[in-house]
């Protein structure tokens, strides 16, 4: 009997602590999901004259870039501000603007510096995805400044987000032209964010709209990078955000597939919105999709009731307007216009 009683208290005693320590892993994770889904992000300082502008090249070589870089250095100047340009950006590493590590360090010291108040990359590519996990954001969070770009760009979003702070979706050096006329939008709307005018867009009508009103922080960037990140720790999580979309060089079948991959991640099941930028430069499969790319966005996301706004403009066109991701956002569609008004 004795021995007995004491198994059947080594059981009890067994099956308390396999409870205990499940719900303490429920609770973690759930506690690291509110952490990820942060209703108010840090918002960094926006820029005033005298500020330091740090330009870096954390993907893709910039070989024959050095006259955009000048140039950005030039209208920064313009606006009263400095610029530093990072030790490696014009290093070269095969695709590379420098090796990862020599990325990487450009990027760390920037983040890292206190006199550093924007980070403006030169261009996107492919590459920041390899420096990723090499990024030390503790003194960034003590001293949040904005990070600029987009394309490639989207994956530091992605974790910038995930730390909890806005950065703006915006062009980058090599996006300047020589008559910057062409562009006046993108610099327009890239300069009055960054020294804190109020952010607001009213979009061009189409018929692919799917009416509706909603709010919440926006989020996302290049499709393809939002893509690559599911299953990482810097997949962002879309509950209750408005997500934008944009794209370049693909056919309409990896659109598709990617779509169709993020929807069975469950990334649009708490979304609020979508908001459709620039498809740029879609290329032709032999087998031809059949319909628009507006109506292949439509099917992937018909089964769910949050509106979606076709015709921003901002993607890798030379009109390319600024926006402010994780920045909350109200977007109202209608099939004659769409409007988004950022939160002050």
């Amino acid at each position: 009997m004795y021995i007995y009683i004491m198994q059947r208290s080594l059981l009890i005693l067994s099956l308390f602590c396999v409870t205990f320590l499940l719900e303490t892993k429920s609770t973690s994770a759930q506690s690291t999901g509110l952490e990820k889904q942060n209703n108010t992000l840090k918002q960094p300082p926006y820029l005033k004259a005298g500020d330091t502008v740090a330009i870096v090249a954390p993907s893709g070589i910039l070989k024959n870039r050095n006259d955009e870089v000048k140039q950005a250095q030039a209208l920064l100047k313009r606006w009263g501000l400095f610029s530093v340009v990072g030790k490696h950006v014009f290093s070269n590493a095969n695709h590379f603007a420098g090796t990862d590590d020599e990325r990487c360090e450009d990027f760390q010291n920037a983040l890292d510096d206190p006199k550093i108040s924007a980070i403006w990359c030169a261009r996107g590519g492919y590459g920041t995805v390899r420096i990723l996990d090499k990024l030390d954001y503790s003194k960034f969070k003590e001293n949040p400044k904005w990070v600029i770009g987009y394309s490639d760009i989207t994956a530091l979003h992605n974790q910038i987000h995930n730390q909890g702070v806005e950065s703006l979706h915006a062009m980058m050096c090599v996006s300047l032209t020589k008559d910057e006329s062409e562009i006046e939008a993108s610099i327009s709307t890239f300069k009055n964010t960054i020294f804190g005018k109020p952010l607001s867009y009213t979009l061009e009508s189409s018929n692919y709209n799917k009416t509706g009103a909603t709010s919440g922080q926006l989020v996302g960037g290049n499709l393809t990078m939002l893509h690559t990140m599911l299953g990482s720790e810097t997949s962002i999580d879309t509950s209750g955000k408005i997500l934008f979309i944009e794209e370049i060089g693909e056919y309409k079948y990896h659109i598709d597939r990617m779509l169709q991959s993020l929807k069975r991640a469950g990334y649009f099941d708490k979304c609020k919105g979508v908001i459709v930028g620039d498809m740029t430069k879609l290329r032709k499969n032999t087998t031809l999709w059949g319909t628009s790319i507006e109506q292949l966005i439509l099917d992937a996301l018909e089964d769910y009731d949050f509106p979606i706004a076709f015709n921003m403009p901002a993607g890798h066109e030379k009109d390319n307007r600024a926006l402010i991701l994780g920045r909350s956002i109200e977007l109202r569609v209608n099939k004659n216009q769409s409007t988004i008004n950022f939160s002050e």
